[in-house]
């Protein structure tokens, strides 16, 4: 299961999430926009490759099955997690803070990813279960060749939508109001 992106960003989000949370519980400044925004976006590419490339292959199930507890862990992972994080971001965290250049940065996620799948496939003999982690990462189906064409194009729509996070970070309004002092919150004095 560890081989899945999917489990990768959301095991990402369990940690980012709480460390936020436990920041803005303590008064502390919040986490770096670039922290908070790349997890969104590694958590919003889980979502939008399962809904667009795998959630009707019949050859992929990541939990083994589409009924009962699993269809219900498929949809937590993929749909619901996602969503309620892009919201999360959408209007819980201030906005401002992001450079064009984090969208690269944020892109060494997949790309360390890619490697790693790749790797794994073909170290693990052919005929393993689960070899490539996703249908359209298997070597022995597409070929290597198939599958660089096919991780250069998500990645490229990867890249799009990094910049799209960020140019939407530049233009969403802040919902949280700025306090504005002329002295420290302490006890006495004006404020």
């Amino acid at each position: 299961m560890l081989s899945h992106f999917t489990v990768q960003s959301n095991l990402l989000l369990a940690v980012v999430l709480p460390l936020s949370a436990r920041r803005a519980w303590s008064g502390r400044p919040p986490l770096p926009p670039r922290v908070t925004t790349g997890a969104v976006l590694l958590i919003t590419i889980t979502g939008l490759v399962y809904h667009l490339l795998l959630a009707d292959a019949a050859a992929f199930s990541m939990t083994g099955a589409q009924a009962g507890p699993h269809a219900v862990a498929n949809q937590l992972l993929h749909t619901v997690t996602p969503l309620g994080t892009l919201l999360d971001w959408l209007l819980l965290t201030l906005p401002g803070g992001l450079r064009p250049r984090d969208a690269a940065l944020w892109l060494r996620c997949p790309l360390a990813y890619l490697v790693f799948a790749l790797t794994r496939g073909a170290l693990l003999s052919p005929g393993t279960p689960a070899r490539y982690p996703y249908p359209f990462l298997d070597v022995t189906a597409h070929g290597y060749p198939g599958v660089l064409q096919r991780a250069l194009v998500l990645g490229l729509l990867f890249y799009a939508l990094a910049l799209a996070l960020i140019a939407l970070d530049r233009i969403r309004p802040s919902l949280r109001a700025r306090e504005n002092r002329i002295s420290s919150p302490g006890a006495g004095g004006l404020k």
